[in-house]
């Protein structure tokens, strides 16, 4: 069991300033009716460590959307020397997210060198969510709207503080550092973050039915049962190919190398690719295994919800509802799993 603390308000943000001596502190903020991530400076009204997750996918801070990865010949790494960072307000879906890049990166004889730097460097600070928004439909993708596992630190908001919970070395090395701001916490502060947990599951639940949104138990074969249905040309008829569903996704990780000439320098480069591009499966040649749009779509949907479960059982979405906001053509992922699930019984 998870060690457990109480960290009041004021002293929440003198941990914070304790951490930036040693790491870069990002946390979300919030314009508008969004939520963004930025790099703290001093305590300010827009700071936001409870609601729900932040725009942009933590996957961002681990992969980057463009990086070097080889320069000229050298066998050295190109990174290194910046402060590692402490990302404070993660959400329990983008840690289901980290579970899918863990995979991809890790879990294999040839590990990915950029990331596990990334991974072991670098601090999570994951928080309860305190609301649902309508996007949100967690808990039909096995996640609850708080941390279970994977975090170094835990915090729950409530009104005065935070509940927190140690998770890893590395969150037990930076609670020990400033461990004067703490205090232990005792049944009254854990019954009340178990009030605030229920009533934020009770809102997504709430979202899951209204929504009609199937549970995991019901996605079982159900890619393999559509394969050729033609829901795929129906539901790409209005996408524009934009590539902003995958970009956006915190599963999705996707990659094309590229090498670069500046001058008499020579790099390679590594950048985000996307499955619902046309370029994506051209091949030399002039060959695409998937030249219709319509195909992409359905590749996609294939990849979370049949190839994922298959080789490392886990479906690769995790509820956060990301692709539904950002998506200009309005393609709602829970309601094509819906007419899928509905056409395949």
């Amino acid at each position: 069991m998870a060690e457990k603390k109480y960290l009041t308000r004021e002293n929440f943000y003198a941990f914070l300033d304790i951490l930036k001596k040693s790491h870069r502190v990002f946390l979300p903020v919030k314009k508008g009716e969004q939520r963004f991530w930025k790099e703290y400076d001093k305590p300010s009204e827009d700071i936001v460590i409870g609601e729900v997750r932040a725009f942009e996918p933590l996957k961002s801070f681990f992969t980057l959307a463009r990086e070097i990865v080889a320069e000229g010949f050298s066998p050295d790494v190109p990174h290194g020397g910046d402060k590692p960072f402490a990302l404070v307000g993660v959400k329990a879906c983008d840690m289901k997210g980290m579970k899918v890049q863990d995979h991809v990166f890790l879990d294999h004889d040839y590990t990915d060198i950029f990331y596990k730097k990334m991974r072991d460097d670098n601090l999570i600070i994951t928080s309860d969510c305190t609301r649902a928004i309508d996007t949100c439909f967690c808990l039909a993708m096995g996640v609850k709207p708080y941390s279970e596992e994977g975090f170094d630190i835990n915090i729950s908001e409530e009104d005065n503080g935070f509940l927190v919970e140690v998770g890893s070395e590395k969150g037990r090395k930076a609670v020990e550092k400033s461990s004067y701001l703490f205090q232990p916490a005792d049944d009254t502060f854990v019954a009340r973050r178990d009030r605030i947990r229920a009533g934020v599951e009770q809102e997504v639940r709430e979202n899951v039915e209204r929504n009609s949104v199937p549970e995991e138990k019901d996605l079982q074969g159900m890619i393999e049962k559509n394969f050729d249905s033609e829901i795929w040309e129906d539901e790409a008829k209005t996408c524009v190919e934009c590539g902003a569903c995958t970009i956006i996704c915190p599963t999705c990780h996707c990659f094309l190398l590229y090498d670069q000439k500046d001058g008499e320098k020579m790099a390679r480069l590594r950048i985000w690719d996307s499955c619902m591009i046309k370029d994506y499966a051209h091949v030399a040649g002039g060959g695409n295994a998937r030249p219709w749009l319509w195909e992409r779509l359905r590749n996609r949907f294939e990849k979370k919800f049949d190839f994922f479960p298959k080789v490392a059982d886990i479906y690769a979405c995790t509820g956060c509802g990301r692709c539904v906001s950002g998506c200009p053509a309005k393609i709602d992922i829970r309601k094509v799993l819906r007419r899928l699930v509905d056409d395949a019984s």
